[in-house]
Parts: C-alpha cells; structure tokens; sequence
C-alpha cells in the first residue's frame, strides 16, 4: 500500500511508538507508517483503513498496538469475526481490560446479544475507569434492544451518569441513546427532551441528535445547492419550451413568443429503576 509523502510516522502516540521500539528502526517506520494511515482513514475510509492494518499487522504481529489498530479497522469495517480476534490478542499481551466494552460489541454484531451481556456483568466491568463503564452500559443497552427488550434498554441507560448535569466526553453518545431508545418505546415527548439535551452536549458534532431533534418538532431542511440546481433546471426547461414555442409558431405563422416559464452496569441492566429526571446535581 502506498504512503503518502507527508506521512512520517511521528504521528503516532508516544505509548504507540514506544512499543515499535522492540522492532528493528526500518521495520518500526513502516509500521508506524501504516498505523498512521489506519487512524487518518478509519472514520471516512474504513475499508482503506483496514487495508493498512493488514500491512501493518503482516510486518508485526507481535505488537500488542498492531493488533488493536488491527482490530479496530476490522470493526469499523464490520468484520466482526476478525476484530474480536484481535482484541482478544491484544488484550493477551497487555493484560488490560480496556477493549472489553469493543469486545462485547463485536459480539452483538456476531448476532449474539445475550454474550454481550454476559460480558457486561463479567469482574472485568469493575477494573474499567469511568468512560469504559459508561461504554460497557451503552452495549448492553444495544443488547437489549437487539433482543427486542426496549423497556430493558431505557433502564440500563438510566444512571448517575445520565442524570448528571457535568458535560463529559461521553455525554452527549450516552443521552442520545436514551433518547433513540425512549422513541423507540414511543414515548416522543421524553425523547425530544434528551434529544434537546444530548444537542447541548454534544460541541463537536458526533451525533445527529440536532437532526432527530428537528425532525421530532416538524423542521424540515433545504439544501442551498439542491435547490440552486433545481432552478437551473427550470429555467433551463423553460428555455427549451421557449425555443420549441417559437419553432412551432415559425411553422405555423412565422411569429411567436417564448416564455419564461439526524450506580453500577449490572444493577441497571438487571434491576428497574425509576426514570432519570436529568435535573439531579452532580
């Protein structure tokens, strides 16, 4: 696979770099290369990204860092099968149980829904910091809803995570669900809301809930260059109509005119709660 010539492979992270160590100098820019092209493609170019994971994993498959890139390119290409896999290696090398939540959701996209939440009430969950646990909650409450349990999903997404007003990274993915999965139970007024609030929290754009939201209170958008090119058309087929007037009028008279015409995991997966009101203070 080709590099572009702005790709140096210092652009990776330094824990990243500092693993290639182990590998000959040469051998540790290519890898890095590659790894800089699966993290620049993986989000617009999932199977491009995957293609350099491939590349990179060939050259060194013993880098616990190589077969997470690898894994996650296999997951953002849907290669369910393949990503669990790598992850499982990785987490062999490392110890560390940070995929855990990645895992379990490679597992619903295996169509097993009821592993996902085995894995959810797993020891694992307790060893995983805040935003992990808040990751792991998110893939059960998919679990549920894949297994057709909507009332089950909303309560797994209820917690003091959801309910704080403190805006994390999380925040935003975290009331967006809620509210995707309070629509879903048909409760549109409860979904509006947290539509509204995950729009608040959500300053970088990763969610379409100002869409939803529009949708939900009956805005509809108009795209400024359709509706350029729609008028261009129209005049364009009005011209034509003009020209095909006159040459009528020519044949018949000789004369005419044209005319313009978007708490716990296993407490809340397994236990109902009353509903998060959203307003409580951290």
């Amino acid at each position: 696979m080709p590099i572009p010539e702005d790709v140096t492979g210092d652009e990776i992270d330094k824990d990243v770099r500092q693993e290639l160590q182990s590998l000959p100098k040469t051998l540790a820019e290519d890898v890095a290369k590659n790894l800089v092209m699966v993290a620049r493609l993986i989000d617009e170019d999932p199977e491009g990204a995957y293609a350099y994971s491939k590349v990179a994993l060939r050259l060194a498959s013993r880098v616990a860092a190589v077969r997470e890139a690898a894994g996650f390119a296999a997951y953002a290409s849907q290669k369910y099968s393949e990503a669990l896999a790598e992850f499982r290696a990785s987490r062999r090398m490392t110890g560390t149980v940070d995929l855990w939540p990645v895992m379990a959701d490679c597992e619903r996209g295996l169509g097993r829904p009821e592993k996902a939440l085995d894995m959810a009430g797993a020891p694992e969950v307790h060893k995983l910091d805040k935003a992990g646990q808040v990751e792991m909650r998110l893939v059960a409450a998919g679990a549920r809803r894949d297994m057709g349990q909507l009332d089950a999903a909303i309560v797994t997404l209820q917690s003091p995570e959801l309910a704080s007003n403190s805006v994390q990274p999380w925040t935003a993915r975290l009331r967006y669900a809620y509210a995707d999965a309070l629509l879903a139970a048909g409760r549109e007024g409860e979904a509006r809301e947290w539509f509204a609030k995950a729009v608040e929290a959500d300053k970088d754009g990763s969610t379409d809930a100002s869409d939803r939201l529009a949708e939900l209170e009956g805005v509809e958008f108009v795209d400024a260059f359709d509706e350029t090119e729609d008028l261009d058309e129209t005049e364009d087929l009005d011209e034509v109509d003009g020209v095909d007037e006159l040459d009528d009028a020519d044949d018949d008279e000789g004369q005419a005119q044209a005319q313009d015409g978007g708490a716990s995991l296993e407490a809340a997966v397994e236990t109902p709660v009353e509903d998060v009101k959203g307003d409580d203070k951290d």
